[in-house]
């Protein structure tokens, strides 16, 4: 209590004139205090909000890249079922890539209907290729412009030639579903 007491003698000494000036500068300091105050929350708001948002950028980031790839591969897909012609089938695809062997056997298999898409399915097998069209052969069906899927491929070395092989493909070709065999 004694300061307080000090403090208050020493202000009744003061003259008006510098009281008033005194009571101003406190007045300003208090305000400033304040609007410090004001601030500086307003300030951690901020830094709380961005803090929060870049926890959020960096949950989504990874999602927009994944987001992005899915897309990129739908447009894709659907660029392949646009060019896709009806007499297509995989046998056509694996004749029109101009890669013949010794002799060329083409079995249809049942097709099955997968997530909106019909499976025209065949088994092929192409005797005495070189490795070179072989891997060419898969590039071209992989790669094509048409929707194919490769279920299965089996090369084997041939024994007569062992710079030449036998290759065993189980395609099918994809084709959107028609709209009476949707239920």
């Amino acid at each position: 209590m004694r300061a307080v007491e000090i403090i208050r003698d020493l202000w009744l000494d003061l003259d008006r004139r510098s009281r008033l000036l005194l009571g101003y500068a406190l007045i300003i300091l208090l305000i400033g205090a304040v609007g410090w105050s004001a601030l500086h929350s307003r300030v951690a708001a901020l830094e709380k909000k961005r803090t929060a948002r870049e926890s959020i950028l960096k949950e989504l980031l990874p999602l927009k890249v994944a987001y992005l790839t899915a897309r990129q591969s739908a447009d894709m897909l659907t660029g392949r079922m646009a060019s896709l012609r009806p007499d297509d089938s995989p046998a056509k695809l694996v004749e029109e890539t101009g890669i013949k062997g010794k002799s060329v056997k083409i079995t249809p298999v049942k097709g099955e209907e997968k997530n909106g898409f019909i499976e025209d399915g065949a088994d092929i097998r192409i005797d005495s290729l070189t490795m070179n069209e072989a891997v060419n052969l898969i590039y071209r069906l992989e790669k094509g412009n048409r929707p194919l899927v490769i279920k299965k491929s089996n090369i084997r070395i041939r024994f007569d030639d062992q710079s030449r092989c036998d290759l065993n493909l189980v395609l099918a070709l994809l084709r959107p579903v028609t709209g009476q065999a949707k239920k």
